[in-house]
């Protein structure tokens, strides 16, 4: 293991009744990317938000390069560089005048003020629009502007909150491709609901649901482990206990359900439980009705990754 750029153990954070984050623990080394990944209010955003520094954790230990928020508030904030999910922007400001607001509240010397302004422009691919007002600019420009005001300062580690939220497909390309490059020398630790994405971007994931820490791996571990399972719904005309027989009987078949007027089977990802199905049926002079497979979207993953045990309470 590298050294450890973010640590949380044991984090909790309640606002009046509700518990936002309860008790979760995990670390991101340097360099890593790692996706933080979860249905929406599975505490997500609060847990990023103690990460920036913006308010303190109700109970648990948070260390940030090393440093604890709570006795050395500054140097924390100085090592992340931060973008929540809405950014605030400025839209009367222009682009350039804004990163140099940004680098003045970031406390980076007048001197090198122009120079910081200019990286960031660089690297988050802004030049043609630093005298544009930042209002003017398109959704997946606004987001680069984001990136290149979390990176003003040259930030060690930088926590990003949904960057691809609201961009139609080529923007999250471009806005996936610039967060891969800032990997490497940089630990970046981001949010997101959509699976896709942090597979493409992700040597690890950290699942949450319910403000619980329910899953960590690398996404190929993670998708093993939940066993992207194909899911596959049947109505036939047949005598149910045979109908249900017969489907059970199918290799690679884990489980079956009468769910309504249909059976539903869930079988291992390798086969082809939907032909094998049919065929079965139609061997037996059943009459289907409907037979689809249904891929498993982020809510069921989440749900057997969470089982009905860890669901929040209302």
């Amino acid at each position: 293991m590298g050294q450890a750029m973010i640590e949380v153990r044991d984090l909790t954070k309640t606002f009046g009744a509700v518990e936002a984050v309860r008790g979760i623990s995990f670390r991101v080394d340097m360099g890593e990317i790692v996706g933080f990944l979860g249905p929406n209010g599975a505490g997500k955003t609060t847990t990023l938000r103690i990460l920036a520094g913006i308010f303190p954790p109700t109970s648990g230990e948070v260390r940030i390069a090393g440093r604890d928020p709570a006795r050395d508030p500054l140097a924390c904030r100085r090592a992340v560089g931060y973008f929540p999910e809405y950014a605030p922007f400025y839209p009367d400001l222009r682009v350039e005048g804004y990163l140099r607001f940004v680098a003045r509240m970031k406390r980076i010397p007048r001197a090198e003020r122009a120079r910081a302004v200019a990286r960031v422009l660089a690297s988050c691919g802004l030049d043609g629009v630093a005298r544009r007002r930042v209002g003017t600019l398109s959704k997946g420009y606004r987001q680069r502007v984001g990136l290149a005001q979390a990176l003003c300062g040259d930030p060690p580690i930088l926590i990003l909150d949904e960057p691809t939220i609201g961009l139609d497909p080529g923007q999250v390309v471009e806005i996936r491709d610039l967060v891969r490059a800032l990997g490497g020398s940089r630990t970046v630790f981001f949010s997101s609901h959509i699976l896709s994405e942090v597979e493409a971007l992700c040597e690890r994931v950290i699942v949450v649901a319910g403000g619980r820490l329910v899953g960590e791996g690398t996404p190929r571990e993670l998708a093993e482990r939940v066993g992207r399972r194909q899911r596959v719904v049947l109505r036939v005309d047949g005598p149910p206990e045979a109908v249900a027989a017969a489907l059970a009987a199918l290799p690679g078949v884990e489980r079956v359900a009468r769910e309504a007027d249909a059976f539903v089977l869930e079988a291992a990802a390798d086969g082809d439980a939907t032909r094998a199905a049919g065929e079965a049926m139609a061997a037996r002079g059943w009459t289907i009705r409907e037979l689809r497979a249904e891929t498993p979207d982020l809510e069921q993953i989440f749900l057997r990754l969470v089982g009905d045990g860890e669901q929040p309470r209302a």
